[in-house]
């Protein structure tokens, strides 16, 4: 919200405050003041000129040579604005003077005439071009300015704007009154509003329209007014400066009105052609499915049935409380107007907006809430400013269709509440006091006190909120630190949360950094690279943020494809990344998901950086295994750990692996398909994915000590020769089963194929160690064990020896 401080002091008398200490006290009272723009700086030597004379340049078809009268002396200026005529009084940069961007203006020659100064458009003083109304050439004040005078004044940029961030808990906030009364608390000064005061015709306004309402639970408020005898014309001047200053671009008087009420009232109105509106019945219902309506924007919008619709009875002529209909606006030849005020559902109007990416100024101010009891006089303002500046004749009377006003609401509470939970010792007078410089009526009974709440604090609803407000107002600057009392407890990790750490650590040790993504993602990525495949859809967001952030992931590792191709796009080829965090799985028959937290890694690149020893080697995919491996041994579970091959979409067919724990999928491991690769522009990248939270749940692993051994251990190799569809697991699993208990050890140190082996067949040899910490084990005992394992996998495998 952008608050001019020359028109806020209509309304409070801000003497001895400077715009900068103002924002200081606004931001202190919890609407914070993101910054202050003052329009006029750095500009100087502006003055108002009139132009005497206008004559064509001799030597040029579009330049005008001028006599300008600044007051005190009459100087000639070439210009070359094509709507400069003779008895215009403009802003005029003289000699020496400095315009937006710092630009001085100097005597200079133009085609052989000499120009002193400059005629100014008020995009040449630093006005947005698409907010001036004279874009196309300088500005023209009327007639009551003095020549000679300052200009900046009379342009609005001696001003100072205050931009207000305004959210939902300071919708009262959205327009100059409320903001008056905001200053009038904080400065406890009085405020002034004055009443308008509309003149009537005697015929009715009911004689011309009537109103019904289709969805009443969502307009609780409808009402029209009528003016005949309408003059389109400019608005005056203060007002389009008012209108600028505020970011609104002036248009005419009518257009110009509507927007200067809302700004000051916060009560969006609409203005409709009524010779265009095509009957006299105004008739508000649900739009229907693939109903149409070209907005005043020009695009023609779809609507469905949860669309509010301002309609003729017949057709529709408005989006309510979002924009109007082409078809009825007010233009150059409009001589009567249908003036709409009324109360929208505010999720109504935000549903619509947000599906239809229609946000207008009238939809921000319904979706966070009006003054009910201010509807009906913002109508009468406009009535009034009509009257005055579009010659309007306003007919007797408001056609309307529910309650106008509503009670003020109620709040009853012990004053001594405020002092429990600001940690304050204020008096019930100071607390009585501070709520009445708000504008709220306190009365009250011994410890009891009863607050009325106007309308137009429609987010002051429980005792809470006026703690809130007492706390602002009176100033949390001024009341004292305490510490909290009772007793205290020393905080501690849960086991959970002690082997969470654990694993980022791991991650960390072995060189991966750890970040965060948003659990939000498109609808098509949600489900990408899930470890559990399930037929129920994503959950998705109702009112999401954009189509990026429409559903929860059910996987992190499309978020870390994002990162890693982010980083790879800026020249950092090696990446390690890991995060651990919630994905959300749905389940079938429930709107919530169920959560589950996983942990999920990428690498991509060189394992390490190159140096002396020689040149560094790609990732692959068992550097990813490997990380993987080293996790579980941490966790100590490697035992009931086992890996399978697995086709995934997104996955390199032949080097990915499903991860199983005690037989269940738990996650994978593996290398991206080169299609996903080409698709985002990555090097080989691999990546893994583990439902973790099942295994951290199980504690810190017990730490099992043992002797250092007084026998030594017997090592034998085996190379056992196989069809090429047998893994190494399956054999690994099987040499454990029938080496137990002697076998303290295998591992798989070699795979050969070519030479001497079959076409269909591979040789695998592993390394088994053989120990008793009881006894030195003789030859025969192990040829025994030995013998054992070999007839297994013959038995199984087809196992056989190589020679």
């Amino acid at each position: 919200m952008l608050v001019s401080y020359k028109w806020l002091k209509e309304y409070v008398d801000l003497s001895g405050v400077t715009p900068e200490q103002l924002a200081d006290k606004i931001t202190n009272a919890g609407i914070e003041v993101e910054h202050i723009n003052y329009p006029g700086e750095g500009l100087k030597g502006i003055v108002i000129g009139e132009v005497l004379t206008c004559e064509p340049h001799p030597d040029s078809d579009h330049l005008h040579v001028c006599q300008v009268n600044l007051g005190s002396e009459t100087v000639q200026i070439v210009c070359g604005a094509p709507n400069v005529a003779a008895g215009q009084k403009v802003p005029v940069a003289t000699n020496g003077a400095r315009i937006a961007g710092n630009v001085k203006i100097r005597r200079s020659k133009f085609r052989g005439v000499e120009s002193n100064g400059m005629l100014c458009a008020l995009s040449e003083l630093g006005v947005d071009k698409a907010l001036a109304p004279y874009e196309d050439g300088i500005y023209v004040f009327d007639d009551e300015v003095p020549v000679g005078e300052d200009a900046l004044p009379y342009l609005n940029l001696d001003d100072a704007i205050l931009d207000l961030d305004i959210l939902v808990n300071s919708a009262h906030c959205m327009n100059m009154i409320g903001v008056a009364y905001e200053v009038s608390a904080i400065l406890d000064r009085p405020v002034q509003i004055k009443e308008p005061v509309v003149e009537e015709t005697d015929q009715e306004t009911a004689e011309k329209v009537r109103i019904t309402v289709d969805a009443e639970d969502k307009v609780p408020y409808y009402s029209a007014r009528m003016m005949t005898g309408i003059k389109i014309l400019p608005s005056p001047r203060w007002m389009q400066l008012r209108l600028i200053a505020a970011g609104v671009r002036p248009i005419s008087n009518v257009v110009d009105i509507s927007n200067y009420v809302m700004l000051e009232y916060g009560q969006p109105l609409h203005t409709f052609d009524y010779d265009k509106f095509g009957s006299n019945h105004v008739s508000v219902r649900f739009a229907g499915d693939n109903e149409e309506l070209t907005t005043l924007d020009g695009k023609k919008r779809a609507l469905n049935a949860h669309d509010l619709l301002i309609t003729n009875g017949h057709k529709g002529v408005a989006l309510a409380g979002v924009m109007g209909g082409q078809n009825t606006e007010v233009s150059a030849s409009t001589e009567s107007v249908l003036l709409e005020a009324a109360v929208f559902d505010p999720m109504t109007i935000r549903k619509t907006a947000a599906r239809l990416s229609l946000r207008s100024d009238a939809s921000s101010r319904y979706e966070k809430g009006i003054d009910r009891n201010r509807v009906a006089r913002a109508a009468d303002r406009a009535a009034e400013l009509l009257t005055k500046f579009a010659h309007a004749r306003v007919l007797k009377g408001i056609v309307e269709k529910g309650k106008r006003t509503v009670p003020e609401h109620k709040i009853t509470m012990p004053w001594q509440k405020i002092n429990q939970v600001l940690g304050s010792d204020l008096t019930c007078e100071q607390i009585t006091g501070t709520l009445k410089r708000l504008n709220f009526s306190v009365t009250g009974e011994g410890e009891i006190m009863h607050v009325s709440v106007p309308a137009r604090r429609f987010d002051v609803t429980i005792p809470e909120d006026l703690v809130e407000e007492v706390g602002r107002i009176f100033g949390y600057n001024h009341i004292l630190a305490t510490l909290p009392e009772g007793t205290s407890s020393h905080a501690a990790l849960t086991p959970y949360q002690k082997m969470r750490r654990r694993v980022e650590l791991l991650m960390e040790s072995i060189g991966l950094s750890q970040v965060y993504t948003y659990s939000l993602t498109t609808k098509e990525n949600a489900s990408s690279y899930a470890v559990e495949t399930r037929d129920t859809a994503p959950t998705q967001v109702i009112w999401p943020m954009s189509e990026e952030h429409g559903a929860l992931r059910q996987s992190i590792v499309p978020q870390l494809l994002n990162v890693v191709q982010y980083h790879l796009n800026r020249q950092m080829p090696n990446v390690k990344f890991y995060e651990i965090g919630k994905v959300f799985l749905p389940v079938s028959g429930d709107p919530r998901p169920a959560e589950e937290e996983h942990l999920a890694g990428i690498i991509t690149g060189k394992r390490t950086e190159r140096n002396w020893e020689g040149e560094s080697t790609d990732v692959d995919f068992f550097s990813a295994k490997g990380m993987v491996e080293t996790l579980f041994d941490a966790l100590a579970v490697s035992d009931q750990i086992d890996y399978q091959p697995s086709k995934r979409e997104g996955m390199h067919p032949g080097q990915t692996a499903d991860i199983l724990f005690n037989g269940r999928v738990i996650g994978y491991v593996g290398a991206l398909h080169p299609k996903v690769q080409a698709n985002h522009g990555l090097n080989e990248t691999y990546v893994f994915e583990i439902a973790i939270e099942s295994l951290l749940r199980h504690g810190e692993p017990a730490i099992d000590y043992h002797i250092l051994p007084r026998f030594p251990s017997t090592t034998r190799d085996i190379a056992l020769v196989v069809k090429r569809t047998v893994a190494a697991s399956d054999l690994n699993r099987v040499i454990k089963e029938n080496g137990s208990p002697l076998l303290k050890s295998v591992r798989l140190f070699d795979v050969y194929e070519g030479d001497h082996v079959a076409d269909d067949e591979k040789s695998m040899a592993f390394s088994l160690v053989y120990f008793d910490p009881e006894r030195t084990l003789t030859d025969d005992e192990v040829n025994a064990i030995h013998e054992k394992i070999v007839s297994a996998c013959a038995e199984q495998f087809g196992a056989e020896l190589r020679g």
